[in-house]
């Protein structure tokens, strides 16, 4: 599923008991605030009307309005309003729809910094992930965005441990370290093909070192054993093969890469 569209799974979530103004359906009649706060203030009932519009809006996938209404409604809010992190968890999500990716993590990170008990605040910081490794999408591209995605979702299993938002953050730290190994992987394979086998090495050893788990683990291991025989490293040969016949005995190529019948270093 697209990570965007989980938002509906979270949205409507029942609101805290005595919240004022939640309940109801907007008035098609009301006329828009202004963007900002007049010098007498909304009213009560222009307050929650704004509130019913901006919800309403994120109900029907109308972004760009509910963004207006959100931010109108913040404006109206008074100081710890209940509404307050349901308001800027939806404008993440307005925003996130929109593609302001950065904006959108803003948002969250309003809820998860500014009101770290609220019920939303493990959700908002896995929102704030998902926008980030949303930005990284090729592997070959600078990981700075995924490495913050990954800060985030760290950030959220030690702040929110046992929860169903930290084990989905759990998840996406796999998923993101599975696509730093193949980060790796390509660097290496590149240095591979233009012979530059010490500089290939490094980056097949890190690969192994810090994702041993990943898919590309066993094909990097190879590649290692085959560096370190044309450079001549019998050691290094002996004893990265003696490792994947132990981890790793059934993958592809382990036969010519490591053959039992012959000197390895041959």
């Amino acid at each position: 599923m697209n990570r965007r569209d989980l938002w509906s799974t979270l949205l409507f979530l029942p609101l805290a008991a005595g919240l004022s103004g939640c309940a109801g359906s907007p008035d098609p009649e009301a006329a828009p605030a202004p963007a900002t706060r007049t010098s007498e203030g909304a009213s009560a009932a222009q307050i929650d009307s704004l509130w019913r519009q901006g919800e309403s809006d994120v109900r029907r996938g109308k972004w760009a309005d509910a963004v207006e209404q959100l931010e109108r409604a913040l404006l109206e809010f008074s100081p710890g309003d209940p509404r307050t992190p349901r308001a800027h968890y939806y404008l993440g999500e307005a925003q996130y729809a929109l593609g302001s990716h950065l904006q959108a993590a803003r948002e969250f990170r309003k809820v998860s910094d500014e009101t770290p008990n609220e019920p939303l605040a493990p959700e908002a910081l896995l929102r704030v992930g998902d926008v980030y490794a949303d930005l990284w999408r090729r592997p070959e591209l600078d990981p700075s965005y995924g490495q913050t995605a990954l800060a985030a979702y760290q950030e959220l299993v030690n702040r929110y441990p046992g929860g169903s938002a930290a084990t989905r953050a759990q998840q996406r730290i796999n998923e993101l370290q599975e696509r730093f190994a193949v980060k790796e992987y390509k660097a290496a394979l590149y240095y591979f093909r233009l012979k530059a086998y010490d500089s290939a090495i490094l980056y097949l050893k890190d690969l192994v070192a810090t994702y041993p788990r990943s898919s590309v683990a066993p094909d990097a291991l190879i590649r290692l054993v085959q560096a370190y025989r044309t450079l001549g490293y019998r050691e290094d040969v002996q004893e990265t093969c003696g490792y994947i016949r132990q981890f790793h005995p059934r993958a592809a190529g382990v036969g010519e890469a490591c053959p039992t019948n012959t000197a390895e270093a041959s």
